[in-house]
């Protein structure tokens, strides 16, 4: 999991901005974002605009603390992102 990520205690969850340097390689994210939401049956809140992607992910059987499957999610959201972004 990335350094970009920041998980907080009240609520458990954790948080990331991915910063993009235009409107289409947001886009490309958003798509494969909302690939991995369906392959996994988990919806992340999230907002964007044209150049970043906020993202809060949550736990609703454990909200008290951020679980393993989060953290796993997080990875996996940070493999989406290109690598020269």
């Amino acid at each position: 999991m990335s350094d970009k990520w920041v998980e907080r205690k009240r609520p458990a969850r954790l948080e990331c901005r991915f910063e993009f340097t235009d409107y289409e390689k947001t886009r490309d994210f958003l798509d494969k974002a909302a690939e991995l939401s369906e392959q996994r049956g988990y919806y992340p809140d999230m907002s964007f605009g044209r150049t970043h992607v906020s993202i809060t992910l949550t736990s609703p059987d454990q909200p008290d603390e951020v679980s393993e499957e989060l953290f796993e999610y997080a990875r996996q959201l940070d493999a989406l992102v290109p690598v020269a972004i």
